[in-house]
């Protein structure tokens, strides 16, 4: 009786806790509808023109609040935010990168419904976008910056170069330094996204020795930075990120790293669909052998899912096609921190080594079971144990 009278309790709090967010991110998308749109075209019609109807949006929407962890009562809340998407002025810079993010989000033969609500923001600035170049895109650069001071969302693309007073990215023909702008476009924002891994963490530039002195966004303007990190990162995260933002007017809870905890909260390992195998002792030894062809788990030839937080799992790329376990090659870790210095050599495992991170190996899963003095994850243990009872397993017929 006691439980039952706890639980009830539990639920009548729950309720309380929904019905007075749904009053808030109501009152919430009433403030953007009061905004005035930015584009002539609204998503509905653009949706349409896609062949997209209204059925599959809310689909999306459905999936959407999943993603952000809210109940199904919340999808039109949704759906509607993401329809007022332009009521939000975006600049977006590019540091010392590949564009590879931005290539992932936009660069599709049939848009997804994600890459059209970001089609339909207000980009005011994106250099890979826009028709404007030298002298006139920095002035539409700066205008935007005046226009909407304190409103706009920075969304940083690359890792910025600090060694010799910045001079390894100086950009256009005044001579501006990237660390120059990207403190200049700081200082107003309302919001600062760094989006991929370069702008995360500093990333491919970042590496040992870093010739450059590449940093994340956060580390060059002290700024507090929103991270969502990857190689390139999933547009779901991107967008997602976006419209929590959009939604709720405020961050949401982030990670040690500042990543998203409703994208990065969970390892790349426990979400896999070889995980099965995994706790059979069914590995992969080498590529194009039987447990490669059986879809065995990928960690004895590298894959480094067990210390990675992402949900490419669930995502998947290329319109949610595949993600490179599904296909075939282990996870690098390319979400996490100086990866490409801390996951060792591609192809190989990590299982011999004490992966250590800028928290002094305690991770970025503060709920991880730790050993010792937190270096290792009980998952690191999983691994060696599976690994010997794979070694003394007779071979398959």
């Amino acid at each position: 009786m006691f439980k039952a009278n706890g639980a009830n309790a539990e639920t009548n709090k729950d309720d309380k806790y929904y019905k007075q967010l749904k009053n808030d991110l109501d009152a919430r998308v009433k403030q953007l509808e009061k905004l005035p749109a930015m584009h002539d075209v609204s998503l509905k019609e653009t949706l349409k023109n896609e062949g997209i109807n209204r059925r599959d949006f809310m689909k999306w929407a459905t999936a959407a609040c999943a993603m952000l962890s809210l109940p199904a009562g919340f999808v039109p809340t949704v759906a509607k935010a993401a329809e007022l998407a332009d009521r939000l002025p975006i600049i977006w810079l590019h540091m010392a990168e590949c564009t590879g993010c931005s290539e992932s989000l936009l660069r599709s033969a049939n848009p997804s419904i994600d890459s059209l609500i970001f089609d339909h923001i207000s980009l005011e600035y994106h250099e890979t976008l826009m028709a404007a170049s030298g002298w006139q895109a920095e002035q539409n650069l700066e205008n935007a910056m005046h226009k909407y001071k304190g409103k706009y969302v920075l969304m940083v693309e690359g890792g910025i170069p600090m060694n010799n007073q910045g001079e390894f990215l100086t950009i256009g023909g005044h001579g501006k330094k990237g660390v120059e702008i990207a403190n200049a476009a700081a200082n107003d924002a309302a919001a600062i996204f760094a989006i991929g891994t370069c702008s995360s963490f500093g990333g491919v530039q970042a590496a040992a020795p870093n010739p450059t002195g590449a940093v994340s966004m956060s580390e060059a303007t002290g700024k507090n930075v929103i991270n969502v990190p990857g190689c390139p990162p999933s547009e779901k995260n991107i967008v997602g990120t976006l419209l929590h933002f959009l939604l709720y007017g405020t961050l949401p809870a982030l990670d040690a790293y500042n990543r998203p905890q409703w994208a990065y909260k969970r390892r790349v390992h426990d979400q896999c669909e070889r995980r099965g195998h995994f706790d059979a002792g069914e590995f992969v030894e080498q590529y194009g052998d039987h447990g490669a062809k059986e879809g065995y788990c990928l960690y004895k030839v590298g894959c480094k899912g067990p210390y990675t937080f992402n949900n490419c799992s669930k995502n998947k790329f290329n319109q949610g096609t595949s993600w490179p376990i599904q296909a075939g090659f282990g996870c690098m870790g390319c979400s996490e921190p100086d990866f490409w210095d801390t996951m060792g050599v591609v192809g190989e495992p990590l299982k011999d080594r004490l992966y250590h991170t800028t928290f002094g190996g305690l991770g970025a899963d503060a709920t991880a079971d730790k050993i010792g003095m937190g270096v290792l994850t009980l998952t690191a243990v999983g691994i060696a144990a599976h690994a010997t009872i794979a070694a003394i397993k007779p071979p398959k017929e």
